[in-house]
């Protein structure tokens, strides 16, 4: 199951696990639209390619919460 991290690493930008706008590596490494496109789709931590990150909606989300651990390093 993803952890569906609740910010952008790069720029600290929510990321509600069941809105679209997220984009993750194989590692989950979690960025927000904009720093993806600026990242050129590659994740600076690995190199892996970045992709739409799914979301999790109603009963998902609510038996299976997102993380609260924000990852932004500011």
């Amino acid at each position: 199951m993803l952890e569906m991290r609740p910010d952008c690493e790069r720029c600290g930008t929510d990321l509600p696990a069941d809105e679209p706008g997220a984009f993750i590596c194989s590692f989950e490494c979690t960025w927000c639209a904009p720093c993806a496109e600026a990242l050129d789709d590659r994740c600076p931590n690995c190199g892996g390619e970045l992709m739409d990150r799914p979301t999790r909606v109603g009963k998902a989300l609510a038996s299976n919460p997102a993380s609260t651990e924000r990852h932004y390093k500011g």
